[in-house]
């Protein structure tokens, strides 16, 4: 950069005393320019600073070599593992990613929706916020075109290209665990069922319970927001219920984590008196004690495989289709917290 103005290739073809066009061939690799000359250009592009402007350049080829990514927070470990999933996939195609957060807002994720379009993303991930209740602020992206892959909570219409893990199943796997540790009254808590992840694993717990002979009992289903305070007040409420449940499906291990403490303050014993499996494989879920029993949710699979499907498309390799459900692999995996069976 000379006298704090950005370097053109004119700048360097007037140094070396050679066309422009010569400087922007040699600077894109072009066979028709010698190894001895595009040396020198770029040796003399070095030196004066120059720097490519890929953003023109994209521009011109009807592409920003960018993916946006809406997320519904950023401060879930899970969400963070997407992201390392999505941007492990990008980095090494030659995109770069944009990511907004809706922070469970359907406005706000409206507006970021309407502010990635505005900056020419060739491709949008995304996963909806609690009170997203239509995907009309999406349809720009259709109308011109521009591909659009949603995971984890997403409208499971037929209508969109989806990425999930079968959340039904993974709610009947685990309160079927819990009942095969003894657990007959169990309680489950969970968030907005609007959402498709929650709408499901509550149909997995009571689909199980039904498998089992169990009657559903409305009383013992806990709605609750993820923060720590909200997590207290289902607790408080779990521990009102005459008689108290002896197991806990948790739809997410944070409120998990912080339904043991809470319990343990109020001289619970873990699994002994109440018996819990959480949600997610959090990083939490091995730090508290006893260690919680949970689902493993493969974030940065579910993003490697949103991103692959994105950049294969957009690569022409293999084409989106809109009403394709990519279902991601995911376990129980099992620890102390559930254990019941140990405590005769």
């Amino acid at each position: 950069m000379e006298n704090g103005k950005e370097v053109t290739i004119y700048d360097i073809a007037k140094r070396l005393s050679i066309s422009a066009a010569t400087v922007s061939r040699g600077l894109q690799d072009h066979p028709a320019v010698s190894k001895k000359t595009k040396r020198k250009i770029n040796d003399m592009a070095y030196e004066m600073g120059y720097r490519t402007n890929q953003f023109a350049r994209n521009l011109r080829q009807q592409q920003t070599k960018t993916i946006g990514v809406l997320v519904h927070e950023l401060k879930s470990s899970f969400i963070t593992s997407v992201l390392a999933g999505i941007e492990k996939i990008t980095a090494t195609a030659g995109y770069d990613i944009v990511i907004a957060h809706s922070s469970e807002s359907a406005q706000k994720e409206a507006a970021n929706a309407r502010n990635l379009f505005n900056k020419r993303v060739d491709g949008l991930i995304a996963s909806l916020s609690f009170d997203t209740t239509d995907l009309d602020h999406f349809q720009p992206f259709a109308d011109k075109g521009v591909p659009v892959i949603f995971f984890d909570r997403v409208e499971q219409t037929g209508q969109n290209t989806v990425v999930v893990i079968d959340n039904a199943k993974c709610g009947y796997i685990a309160t079927s665990h819990l009942i095969e540790q003894g657990c007959k009254r169990i309680a489950h808590i969970t968030s907005s069922l609007r959402r498709n992840v929650y709408a499901l694993r509550h149909k997995g717990y009571q689909d199980a319970l039904a498998d089992n002979n169990i009657p559903f009992d409305e009383s013992l289903v806990v709605i609750s927001a993820l923060s720590e305070q909200a997590a207290v007040d289902a607790t408080t409420q779990i521990l009102s219920m005459k008689p108290l449940p002896d197991g806990i499906f948790v739809t997410n291990d944070f409120v998990a984590a912080v339904c043991i403490r809470t319990l343990k303050e109020q001289g619970i014993r873990i699994p002994e008196d109440i018996a819990i499996v959480g949600f997610n494989n959090d990083a939490i879920g091995t730090l508290i004690e006893p260690a919680l029993t949970t689902i493993d949710y493969p974030g940065m699979d579910m993003g490697e495989i949103a991103a692959r499907n994105m950049i294969d498309h957009l690569k022409g390799v293999s084409p989106i289709h809109h009403t394709s459900t990519i279902v991601v692999r995911s376990q129980l995996i099992v620890r102390e917290s559930s254990l019941k069976k140990q405590y005769p």
